[in-house]
């Protein structure tokens, strides 16, 4: 276990239906850098992760996007899975945090699906992005530069295809919050 973030927050935002193994293996990978993660969410109590398209486990959510402050965190961690960003990019308190972090230049990472509500918000135009390939034109329409690459940092956006990307993702947020 690492301290190379010790004293950094980041705010993991999901709702119902997220990928699990992009929630986890960031928030795992995080924790051992010696951040300190929290679970954000549209209401509180518990959310399900999925594994593609297997219900997974369930888990608490510590605090709501609408009672959250952008300033109590480092950077936000937007995870993938088809239902969670669908629901996420309608949300206006969610696109307020995110539009927050922007502002404030934090660290904006995204996986897979996650992309979408960088979409719905104008954050892309104009920035080098990947995620899952169906997204591509989602994001090219909303003015980015859709790259098929493994993990893409393009200023404080931090962006990736798939779980199998993880390892990568992970490393690129971590020196990011270490910077």
């Amino acid at each position: 276990m690492s301290d190379s973030l010790k004293g950094k927050r980041v705010a993991l935002l999901v709702t119902d239906g997220f990928e699990q193994a992009e929630l986890t293996g960031p928030k795992r990978a995080l924790e051992q850098a010696g951040a300190e993660t929290e679970i954000l969410s549209a209401k509180p109590g518990r959310v399900t992760g999925w594994h593609h398209t297997t219900p997974g486990d369930s888990f608490a959510v510590d605090q709501t996007f609408d009672s959250a402050h952008i300033e109590d965190y480092d950077a936000i961690v937007l995870p993938g899975g088809v239902v969670n960003a669908d629901s996420i990019r309608m949300d206006e308190m969610a696109q307020e945090l995110v539009k927050d972090a922007a502002r404030a230049n934090k660290p904006i990472a995204v996986i897979c699906h996650g992309a979408w509500i960088l979409a719905s918000i104008d954050l892309v135009k104009g920035k080098t992005i990947t995620s899952w390939p169906s997204l591509r034109d989602d994001l090219r329409n909303a003015g980015a530069n859709w790259v098929d690459q493994e993990v893409v940092v393009d200023g404080r956006l931090i962006s990736s295809r798939k779980p199998d990307d993880i390892p990568a993702f992970n490393r690129k947020l971590i020196e990011a919050l270490a910077a």
